[in-house]
């Protein structure tokens, strides 16, 4: 989270809850945040010892740089939450979320909360949509008070609407929009983009990625720190957009406090308002302030 309250990481790195190893090795991979995985990443019969591993782990990373994580189980969010709740935890990531599991979850981070001694709602909760019932709610689940992103798992939603998915996932276009339009409405963060699982093919990523951009999104996550770094370059404006965003602020805030009614850009293109919030929204994202 940043100085305004804003969840921007571009990168969410997933980690292996059981693998002391990647542990050890998650914050030298440059990724904005790590997720610590509890769920899809951990055997059943290892998932007791991931939560006393990566509750530890948590604990004794004070002055991570990174945003720190975790990713419940559905079906044992009461064991998770009791586990890895503290002071260094970011949030969590609530799998197949849908309104009565994000209830859940609410209340049993408010009773940690309170146990720990921290504020209420001081944990967040990163909502990943991946049912039906989820999708179809997406704008509940955006508008849960401790929600500040949604994300998408594009496999298991594929899987339980029959869906038929191409290398490149075109058909799920429409599905993505919803979360888009959902977390605007909320006015929450941009919602996160869901995994390339080939992780070897980093050209195809960075393409997908620009796609994901285009439709809204900020962020994605990772299943390999190979990822991270094109991700991440793909979520930062480039100095020519930031050149641009920066002039584009600039006549605007000159021409309101002179009065004019009426902005056109170097192409001689009509400014209006909503071109300057995109601007600022790039000046934002490259951590540069503006008027």
């Amino acid at each position: 989270m940043n100085a305004e309250g804003r969840y921007d990481a571009r990168s969410y790195l997933y980690v292996p809850g059981d693998s002391g190893r990647r542990l050890g090795r998650a914050l030298a991979w440059e990724a904005d945040a790590l997720i610590l995985d509890l769920e899809d990443a951990v055997a059943a019969t290892a998932k007791a010892d991931a939560r006393v591993l990566v509750g530890r782990w948590i604990s004794e990373h004070e002055a991570a740089e990174a945003e720190l994580w975790v990713r419940l189980n559905s079906g044992s969010l009461a064991l998770d939450i009791e586990a890895v709740v503290g002071v260094n935890l970011t949030g969590v990531v609530v799998p197949k979320a849908e309104p009565a599991v994000l209830a859940e979850a609410d209340e049993l981070l408010t009773f940690q909360e309170r146990r720990a001694g921290l504020p209420d709602r001081s944990i967040a909760v990163l909502a990943l949509i991946e049912t039906a019932h989820g999708l179809v709610s997406a704008a509940d689940l955006a508008a849960v008070p401790r929600v500040v992103r949604l994300g998408i798992g594009e496999v298991d939603l594929a899987a339980e609407l029959r869906m038929e998915l191409t290398g490149a996932g075109e058909e799920m276009t429409p599905l993505r929009l919803q979360v888009v339009v959902a977390s605007a409405a909320a006015g929450i963060d941009a919602p996160v983009a869901p995994v390339a699982r080939d992780y070897r093919d980093l050209e195809t990523l960075r393409q997908s990625t620009r796609a994901l951009r285009g439709l809204g999104f900020r962020a994605r996550t990772a299943i390999h720190p190979a990822q991270v770094t094109v991700i991440n370059e793909v979520f930062t404006p480039t100095a020519e957009e930031i050149q641009a965003a920066r002039q584009l602020v600039g006549s605007f805030t000159a021409s309101e406090r002179a009065g004019n009614g009426v902005l056109t850009d170097g192409r001689g293109q009509m400014v209006d308002v909503a071109a300057v919030r995109a601007a600022r929204e790039i000046l934002r994202r490259a951590g540069i302030s503006s008027c």
